[in-house]
C-alpha cells in the first residue's frame, strides 16, 4: 500500500526509494525531515492550485534540493543550489530519465532560494520553491489547514527548526562567502559568520575597469 502523509501520497517507485535511502545516508536528519516537509508541503499547495505536476519528479527534487549544505560537499565552493541540483540531475539520468525532466529537477533546485522566478516555469520548479516557502519561511502557510501541518510535522518532526535550520545554512556556505552574492543566504552570513562583508552590486558596477 503506497503511504500518505497528509493525504498526499509518498511515491513509492524503486526511483524513489532509491532517492530517499541515498539522501537519508547523506543528509543529516534535520535535512532530511526538511526536505520531505518541502515535498508534501509542495504538493498540498500544488493540489490546492490545481497544478498538473509529476510527484516522483517533485519528491526527488525536494529530496535533492538541500544536499549540498551536506558534509559532502564542504569544500565546493559553487552555490550550494547548484551541487544539490547537480546531484539530482545526475541521479535521475543515472535512473534512465529523461535529460529534459532531469533538467526541470535541476532547475526546481538550482532557483529555490530565487523568489517569484520558479512561479513562472513548470510546476514542479515551482513547488519546490513553494514547499521551501512554507517549512522555513511560513509563506503560504494558511494554503495548508492545521490538521495538513500536524499530519506532516507528526510524520516529520521540526524540533527547534528555525535555530538549526539557520546554523544549517552558515555551516553549508560560510566558506564559500561569495556563492552569497544575489541571493537570501547573504542575510544568513551576516548574522552568523563573524567577519562576512556583503558583496555590493552597485560598488560593483561603479568599480568595474569599464570607464563610464
Amino acid at each position: 500500500m503506497t503511504p500518505r502523509i497528509a493525504d498526499i501520497e509518498i511515491p513509492d517507485s524503486v526511483l524513489a526509494r532509491e532517492a530517499t535511502e541515498l539522501v537519508r545516508d547523506t543528509a543529516s536528519t534535520l535535512l532530511y525531515d526538511h526536505s520531505r516537509r518541502v515535498y508534501l508541503f509542495g504538493a498540498l499547495r500544488g493540489r490546492r492550485r490545481g497544478l498538473d505536476f509529476d510527484p516522483e519528479l517533485l519528491y526527488v527534487a525536494a529530496l535533492f534540493h538541500d544536499v549540498g549544505l551536506t558534509p559532502k560537499y564542504a569544500t565546493s565552493e559553487r552555490r550550494f543550489e547548484i551541487d544539490g541540483a547537480d546531484a539530482a540531475r545526475d541521479f535521475l539520468l543515472r535512473h534512465g530519465l529523461a535529460p529534459e525532466r532531469a533538467r526541470t529537477a535541476w532547475t526546481a533546485i538550482a532557483l529555490h532560494t530565487t523568489p517569484e522566478i520558479p512561479y513562472h516555469m513548470e510546476p514542479e520548479v515551482a513547488l519546490v520553491t513553494a514547499g521551501v516557502e512554507v517549512d522555513v519561511l511560513g509563506l503560504g502557510f494558511d494554503e495548508t489547514t492545521q490538521e495538513q501541518r500536524d499530519a506532516v510535522v507528526a510524520a516529520h518532526p521540526r524540533p527547534d527548526f528555525k535555530r538549526r535550520i539557520l546554523a544549517a545554512f552558515t555551516e553549508g556556505i560560510a566558506h564559500r562567502p561569495d556563492t552569497a552574492f544575489g541571493n537570501v543566504k547573504a542575510d544568513v552570513l551576516a548574522h552568523f559568520s563573524p567577519g562576512f562583508v556583503r558583496t555590493d552590486f552597485v560598488t560593483v558596477i561603479e568599480n568595474s575597469q569599464w570607464s563610464q
